[in-house]
């Protein structure tokens, strides 16, 4: 048998990738949404693991759009608060959506870092303005333990992290709900939410009223991350405009990330969450993609912003081969 180049026999290497095509990277230091001091640093422990080099080796231009200046409170909320934080909250919820609305306009992607996940009413405000002035639709995919679905009167914390979703769907504080000027951003029929396994019982009322489609750990132990993902996907491309994506790092197994100050055991494993973005890259229907939730006071060598890097790796298309 005649000896053949293995190189010659091989495909032509294909990818998904654009190169030359900008990304804008925005970070939001805010953690008044959460309990615990840390997560406001999560942006610097992104940029540490070398967020920016390893996009532009994927043939991204990188856009850095620094950090936005938040404005600090002056006087800690009640304990009893439902809402804490509220204003300082809104407020840089307003600006963000604006900067995000900018880079979008701009025809960058944006990659917004947090901070805690309140600030997704701010990015997803951002970019559903966008498509809203197009007529389109934006769809959904979050990745979380819990369901961030609380209204003040069901909060068992007051903390409004744990509410940005329920907002997003027009249900809430209207500080909250009426960022960027008109609620509710987006329609649950092209929403999917992915990894939950700590809901409380005021989110479940709200999540059977809205018919909204979770993806709980239960669900994707049975059928596995790849059918999960690609319904999942399936859901949120209904919408015209494609759909935004954000991840918080407690949708992850704890021991992968420790880095979260919501810890919940029994979370998606490294190759699933990777896989989860591989598929999200080859689908194409990304418009903003946000990491949040990232506690650099409890993270164990900056393991989990390592990882979180890897995971906007792979949502924007590097893959193992």
């Amino acid at each position: 048998m005649d000896n053949v180049s293995t190189e010659q026999s091989l495909p032509p290497k294909t990818t998904d990738l654009k190169p030359g095509r900008a990304v804008s990277i925005l970070g939001v230091p805010l953690g008044y949404g959460a309990s615990m001091a840390g997560v406001d640093m999560g942006p610097a422990a992104l940029r540490v693991a070398g967020l920016n080099e390893r996009i532009a080796e994927l043939g991204y231009k990188v856009r850095e759009a620094g950090d936005l200046r938040l404005e600090r409170p002056h006087n800690r909320p009640d304990p009893n608060d439902k809402l804490k934080y509220l204003k300082e909250i809104s407020a840089a919820c307003e600006q963000l959506a604006v900067e995000v609305h900018g880079i979008m306009t701009a025809g960058d992607l944006p990659i917004i870092l947090g901070g805690d996940h309140s600030i997704a009413v701010g990015s997803i405000a951002g970019v559903a303005s966008y498509y809203r002035e197009r007529n389109e639709t934006l769809g959904l995919i979050w990745f979380d333990a819990h369901a961030d679905m609380n209204l003040p009167e069901t909060t068992p914390s007051g903390n409004i992290h744990g509410m940005p979703l329920s907002a997003l769907l027009g249900y809430g504080a209207p500080a909250l709900t009426n960022v960027a000027g008109f609620a509710p951003k987006l329609d649950p029929g092209f929403c999917a939410h992915v990894g939950a396994r700590d809901i409380d019982r005021g989110e479940r009322e709200l999540i059977r009223k809205l018919g909204m489609r979770f993806f709980t750990m239960r669900e994707i132990d049975e059928r596995g991350m790849g059918p999960c993902m690609d319904e999942a996907i399936a859901i949120a491309s209904k919408a015209s405009g494609g759909y935004a994506v954000t991840f918080d790092v407690d949708a992850l197994d704890p021991g992968d990330a420790p880095g979260s100050g919501t810890l919940v055991r029994g979370g998606l494993t490294y190759r699933e969450s990777h896989l989860a973005m591989e598929k999200i890259a080859e689908a194409g229907g990304m418009r903003s993609l946000e990491v949040v939730e990232i506690n650099t006071a409890l993270d164990v060598n900056n393991k989990t912003a390592e990882l979180g890097v890897e995971l906007i790796l792979s949502a924007l298309g590097k893959t193992i081969l």
